[in-house]
């Protein structure tokens, strides 16, 4: 099943309800859009005192079995955590250790993913080669943020780029993480319908009074990049906003939040008090998990996040998804049409769709 998505938004169509209870096309998403993406790990903080950290990247979907290290010299690296000689999982919980060594045969590996040793291999040819060592994912950062690829297909600096030239002024470096803040939400909807409603501030007015209070509806725009997409939160008079540097693109403005969107499933959140890294993960094609990490600046606290109405506004945006879950299960609805001023993203979302899945 193939898809397109007209460029021009005046004329264009969203995606089919088809896309979104389609097992194949969900599997096929997997690969040919999170397996190519750039997704969020963490952050270098949480890893401090730990020289191994196993996870899974994108648990319920991907699967895929993966081990942050810090070797002696202090660098982080990411790690297939899965044994180069029968595929056993080298590293089962974090820890502080001086190599990585696997409890089937006693294969041992450098902090860094290079081989090591291995008992009872004199008598093997061409031994160690370059498949003996654990394959290596490349890690980069916003700040204290970590990002990963497992076969990136457009670099992190182009999908990125947007968000560090224009946010250049934030203390991304500042970040620390907010456990009691922080959450799992798990939707039965499909994690792309989670994306559609976050991509537009047309709901606002409608589903979230709250927030409506403190944005300006009618200053309230979204400009799209390439990779990546802003909306851009001006406040309402008693909203508390951004000291923004005279240098920045936005000085003058009063902006209240930045919603940045990365393709395809994280939102960075942006507020006066730290950020909300939102990640929304895949488990099947009417089920989703959605990771709020909250981290905070340096002189700022947990009661600015709780005045940020994040929960009521994260209930409100669950109950309107499900809602739509349900309706495009009708043999009557098709697809509908983008408004041309309100809809900017999920149109670019819906166009990077088509785009990796025709590949």
């Amino acid at each position: 099943m193939k898809f397109e998505i007209n460029s021009r938004i005046e004329e264009a169509s969203t995606l089919p309800a088809s896309f979104y209870k389609n097992l194949e096309l969900y599997e096929k998403s997997l690969e040919q859009i999170f397996v190519p993406s750039w997704q969020w790990i963490g952050d270098s903080n949480k890893k401090e005192n730990k020289h191994c950290y196993p996870f899974e990247l994108l648990s319920g979907s991907l699967n895929e079995p993966l081990l942050l290290s810090k070797d002696a010299q202090g660098e982080l690296h990411c790690l297939s955590n899965v044994c180069t000689h029968r595929g056993k999982i080298l590293v089962e919980k974090p820890g502080k250790q001086h190599m990585i060594s696997c409890g089937y045969h006693g294969r041992c590996f450098h902090l860094n993913g290079k081989f090591r040793s291995m008992p009872e291999f004199k008598q093997a040819e061409n031994f160690p080669s370059e498949a003996d060592h654990l394959p290596s994912l490349a890690i980069k950062q916003l700040g204290n943020l970590l990002f990963t690829s497992l076969s990136p297909q457009v670099s992190f600096e182009t999908v990125f780029a947007p968000i560090m030239d224009r946010m250049s002024w934030f203390n991304f470096d500042q970040l620390q993480a907010n456990a009691q803040d922080s959450a799992d939400y798990i939707i039965d909807a499909h994690w792309a319908l989670y994306c559609d409603n976050y991509l537009e501030g047309f709901h606002v007015p409608f589903v979230h009074p709250g927030l409506g209070e403190r944005l300006s509806y009618q200053n309230y725009h979204t400009e799209i990049f390439d990779y990546c997409n802003l909306q851009l939160g001006v406040a309402s008079d008693n909203a508390p906003i951004f000291d923004i540097p005279k240098d920045a693109v936005d000085y003058g403005k009063r902006i209240h939040a930045y919603y940045w969107w990365i393709f395809p499933n994280i939102m960075l959140n942006i507020y006066t008090w730290g950020v909300s890294v939102n990640v929304v993960e895949p488990l099947g094609y009417n089920k989703t998990r959605v990771k709020f990490r909250a981290y905070l600046l340096e002189g700022h606290s947990s009661e600015e996040i709780k005045d940020s109405t994040l929960h009521e506004t994260e209930m409100e945006d669950e109950e309107v998804v499900i809602s739509v879950q349900k309706g495009l299960q009708s043999r009557l609805y098709k697809a509908g049409r983008f408004s041309p001023k309100q809809e900017k993203g999920v149109h670019h979302f819906h166009s990077l769709l088509a785009k990796f899945l025709s590949q």
